[in-house]
């Protein structure tokens, strides 16, 4: 199991289009993959908990993922929340 608090650096933060992407990410992985934000966990291939979120940008997020994958899964989405499209 990997772990790691970053701050979301995408324009819009995680919300709309870009949470669409998000999930996309994560479903390319056989990990489980989970988003937290303010206290509140999510299963980071759901596309409604993510919206839930509703996450701005400059907020601090922690990832989590588990399984075969993990490290891949982890890598491609800090690559994906720390640009700034």
């Amino acid at each position: 199991m990997k772990k790691v608090t970053e701050i979301v650096k995408l324009a819009t933060g995680i919300q709309a289009r870009p949470a669409a992407q998000f999930v996309q990410i994560a479903t390319r992985f056989g990990s489980e993959v989970l988003l937290e934000y303010k206290g509140r966990e999510v299963n980071a291939k759901s596309i409604m908990g993510i919206m839930s979120l509703a996450v701005p940008s400059g907020e601090e997020v922690t990832i989590t993922t588990s399984g075969s994958d993990e490290e891949e899964a982890m890598d491609q989405i800090l690559q994906f929340i720390g640009s700034e499209e």
